[in-house]
C-alpha cells in the first residue's frame, strides 16, 4: 500500500471550518497550524492552533488566496499536510499541484480530478460522455459576449449563468428574459473573478420547481468508492443554500440507490481519491441531472455526519495518509434526519444584504449541534463570506429535528450584528417546508410571508421600556422596593425597527413598574436580574427575556423575537435622509466598490444603478433614488467605503416652467 503518513495538519482557511477540521486533527494526534490575515489577527481559529502563520492582508486576494504565502506558512512552521477547508482554495488544481510540488500531503483529491470536476464545463462534457443525464446548456470556448448571448437565445429563457470555477452561488445569476442578459453576464463574471479568480461562465437551462440533490461519495487512492446518501439543499437565496436535511424527504430509498450509483461510477471512473459531492437538480417526475461536482468537504457536511454516525473529515484524513476505505456500501446506514440551517449576518429584509461589525453578545444553544469561531465582543469582517455559523438539529425523525432545530434557533443570542435568525425560523415553521415540499423556488414563491416583520406587541415595547430603565447606569436599583417609588411618570421615547414610541413609566410603592404605551398599560413584577437575563412577572405569567445593553442600544429576546431599541429620550428628532429622496447615493453595507457605472455630468433615471459594491464575496448594486444628473462621483473602484458614506450625488431634474 501507498502511504503518506503526515504528523502536523496546515489548515489553509478560517472560522469554523478551520475550528471543525482541528477538532477531528487533535483527536487523532496531528498538530495544527493555522493561517490568518490581519483582519482575523485575533480570530478563535489562530489562537486556538498549535501555531498561527500570517499570511497577508485583509483581502482574500491577499491572504487566503494567495498560494505562495500558504506554502511559505507551512514551511515556516514544519507542516507536512495541508486541508484546505471549503471555499477560497479547495478547488482549485494549480494550490494542490503547489502543495505536492512542496512535498505536502494536500487533503482531497488529485488536481488532476480537481481540474476535471471543479471546472464546470469540463465535468459537465466528462459527465455526457460517461452517459450521465445533464441539465441541457452551454459549456463552449468561446465566451465573447455575443457567443453567450446567442447560445442563451438557442436555450431559452429562463436560463442559468454559473461560472466554471468554485461554487457557493457566486458568479451566478438567473435571467429570465433577454433583456436582462448583458448586465447579469457582466456581474456573474466580475463576481467570479472576485470569488475563484476565473470569469469564464457556463450557461444552463433554469428547471423550474426543482429540488437541488447531492450525493456525498468517497474514494481512496485503491480505487475503491462508496456514497454516504444524499442531502436535499433546496431552500436557497441568491443560489446559496441556507438549509440542507438528510434524508430528502423526496428521495426513496429506490431512487438514492439509483443516484448513488451513478455518483460512485463517476467518481471511479476518475480515479477520485478523498471526499466529493455530486450535485443534482430533481424534478417532479424524479428524474436527475447532473450540475457540478464539488471536489471537496461541503459545508452542509454535519447533516451526513448525524445520520450516518460518521466523522468526515477522519475519513478525508485517513484517506489522505494513504489509508484503505474501511467502509463497504452496506455498511453505510442511516439513523433518523437531520437538519442544518446556516446563521448568517445579513438583513433578509433588505434583500440578505450582508452585515459586518462587532458582535456584542454571542451565546449559542446546548440543545444542537453548533458550529461556529464566534465569541462575544468579536468583529466580523466584510470581507469574507456572510455565514457565521451552522446549527444541526438531528432527531429520530424529520419533525423532531425539525422541532430541536427551532428550539436552538430560538434560544441562539446573536446581538450587535443582524442576523437571519427569525429568517430560519420562519423557513423551518412554514407549512410548505414543514410538509417536505420545499423546491429550489420555496423562498422566492413564499418571499413576503417568510420575510414579513414581526411588529413588536405592545408588550414588548413596554418591556423595552423597562429595561432601557432599569439597565440605565444612574438608574435606581430595581430591588430598592418601596422606598423609590416614582411621584410622576417618567417619559421614555424609544425607536424599534424604525418605528419610535412615546411611553410613560411609573414606580409602584410595592417595586412594580407600570408602562403605559398608546392606551394601554402593562405591570411588571421583576423577580430577578441575572447577567443577561430578567425574569417578570406580567400579568399571571411568569417569562425570561434576554438582553444585553450596548451603550445607547439595547438588545432582547423575547418570546423567540430578536429586538434592537435605541433610547431616544434625550435625542432631537432626526430627519431622514437615507433614503436618497436627497439625491445622495449612500453604501448599505461596509464592502469594496467593484463598479462606478456613471460618469459626472451623465443623465439618471430613478432606480438606474449608479455604483456596484462587493461584500462577504457578493456584489450589491446600488440605485438612484430619483431621476437627475450626476453632480459628484466620490469614491473610486477598488475603494474600501464604510456603512452610510456617500458614493454618488445626483442633482433632481427641475421641473419644467
Amino acid at each position: 500500500m501507498r502511504r503518506t503518513p503526515f504528523s502536523k495538519l496546515l489548515i489553509a482557511n478560517r472560522g469554523e471550518i478551520a475550528l471543525r477540521i482541528m477538532r477531528t486533527a487533535r483527536r487523532l494526534g496531528h498538530g495544527v497550524v493555522a493561517v490568518y490575515s490581519d483582519a482575523d489577527c485575533d480570530a478563535r481559529h489562530v489562537r486556538e492552533a498549535h501555531q498561527a502563520v500570517r499570511i497577508g492582508q485583509a483581502l482574500s486576494s491577499k491572504s487566503y488566496l494567495n498560494i505562495e504565502a500558504i506554502i511559505a506558512a507551512a514551511k515556516a512552521s514544519g507542516a507536512d499536510a495541508v486541508h484546505p477547508g471549503y471555499g477560497f482554495l479547495a478547488e482549485n488544481e494549480d494550490f494542490a499541484q503547489a502543495c505536492s510540488d512542496a512535498g505536502l500531503v494536500f487533503i482531497g483529491p488529485s488536481p488532476r480530478a480537481i481540474k476535471a470536476m471543479g471546472n464546470k464545463a469540463e465535468a459537465k462534457a466528462l459527465m455526457q460522455a460517461a452517459g450521465v443525464p445533464c441539465v441541457p446548456g452551454y459549456q463552449g470556448e468561446d465566451q465573447s459576449d455575443a457567443a453567450m448571448f446567442r447560445e442563451a437565445m438557442l436555450i431559452g429563457f429562463p436560463v442559468m449563468i454559473k461560472a466554471v470555477a468554485g461554487g457557493g452561488g457566486r458568479g451566478m445569476r438567473l435571467v429570465m428574459d433577454a433583456t436582462g442578459f448583458p448586465d447579469a453576464l457582466r456581474s456573474a463574471r466580475s463576481e467570479a473573478t472576485a470569488a475563484f479568480g476565473d470569469g469564464a461562465v457556463i450557461l444552463e437551462r433554469a428547471i423550474a420547481d426543482s429540488r437541488h440533490v447531492e450525493i456525498q461519495v468517497f474514494g481512496d487512492r485503491y480505487g475503491k468508492a462508496v456514497h454516504l446518501g444524499e442531502r436535499d439543499c433546496s431552500v436557497q437565496r441568491r443560489h446559496q443554500k441556507l438549509i440542507e436535511e438528510a434524508p430528502s424527504p423526496a428521495v426513496s430509498p429506490e431512487l438514492r440507490a439509483k443516484m448513488g450509483a451513478v455518483a460512485v461510477a463517476a467518481v471511479k471512473s476518475l480515479g477520485y481519491e478523498g471526499a466529493g459531492t455530486l450535485e443534482f437538480l430533481l424534478d417532479r417526475e424524479g428524474h436527475f441531472y447532473f450540475m457540478e461536482m464539488n471536489t471537496r468537504l461541503q459545508v452542509e457536511h454535519p447533516v451526513t455526519e448525524a445520520v450516518t454516525a460518521l466523522d468526515l473529515v477522519e475519513l478525508q484524513l485517513r484517506v489522505a495518509a494513504g489509508e484503505p476505505l474501511a467502509l463497504r456500501q452496506e455498511d453505510v446506514t442511516y439513523t433518523g434526519h437531520a437538519i442544518e440551517v446556516r446563521l448568517c449576518s445579513e438583513d433578509a429584509a433588505r434583500d440578505f444584504m450582508p452585515r459586518s461589525g462587532r458582535m456584542a453578545l454571542w451565546q449559542m444553544p446546548d440543545c444542537v449541534r453548533v458550529e461556529h469561531a464566534l465569541q462575544s465582543g468579536a468583529e466580523i469582517p466584510p470581507f469574507y463570506d456572510s455565514m457565521i455559523a451552522k446549527l444541526v438539529g438531528h432527531g429520530a425523525d424529520r419533525e423532531e429535528a425539525r422541532r430541536k432545530l427551532i428550539c436552538g434557533l430560538e434560544q441562539a443570542l446573536a446581538f450587535g450584528v443582524t442576523t437571519n435568525r427569525t429568517f430560519l425560523v420562519s423557513c423551518l415553521r412554514h407549512p410548505v417546508f414543514a410538509r417536505g415540499e420545499a423546491t429550489t423556488a420555496f423562498i422566492e414563491n413564499n418571499r413576503d410571508e417568510l420575510i414579513e416583520p414581526h411588529p413588536s406587541s405592545s408588550v414588548d415595547t413596554a418591556l423595552a421600556a423597562l429595561l432601557l430603565h432599569v439597565t440605565h447606569p444612574h438608574a435606581p436599583s430595581w430591588q430598592s422596593g418601596r422606598s423609590l417609588a416614582l411621584s410622576f411618570p417618567l417619559p421614555l421615547r424609544l425607536e424599534i425597527a424604525g418605528a419610535v414610541h412615546e411611553l410613560d413609566l411609573l414606580r409602584e410603592r410595592d417595586g412594580a413598574y407600570l408602562v403605559s404605551t398608546q392606551g394601554e398599560q402593562h405591570r411588571f413584577e421583576i423577580d430577578a436580574i441575572e447577567g443577561s437575563a430578567i425574569r417578570f412577572r406580567a400579568g399571571e405569567l411568569m417569562e425570561t427575556a434576554r438582553f444585553h445593553r450596548d451603550g445607547e442600544t439595547l438588545h432582547i429576546l423575547h418570546g423567540g423575537v430578536t429586538l434592537a431599541v435605541r433610547d431616544l429620550t434625550l435625542s432631537a428628532p432626526q430627519s431622514a435622509v437615507t433614503s436618497g429622496g436627497d439625491g445622495k447615493v449612500r453604501a448599505q453595507l461596509n464592502g469594496r466598490v467593484v463598479a462606478v457605472l456613471v460618469k459626472q455630468g451623465e443623465p439618471v433615471a430613478a432606480g438606474q444603478p449608479v455604483m456596484t459594491l462587493e461584500a462577504m464575496k457578493m456584489e450589491h448594486v446600488h440605485r438612484s433614488a430619483i431621476a437627475g444628473t450626476v453632480s459628484a462621483i466620490d469614491v473610486a473602484e477598488g475603494e474600501q467605503v464604510t456603512t452610510g458614506r456617500i458614493v454618488v450625488e445626483i442633482e433632481a431634474l427641475q421641473p419644467a416652467r
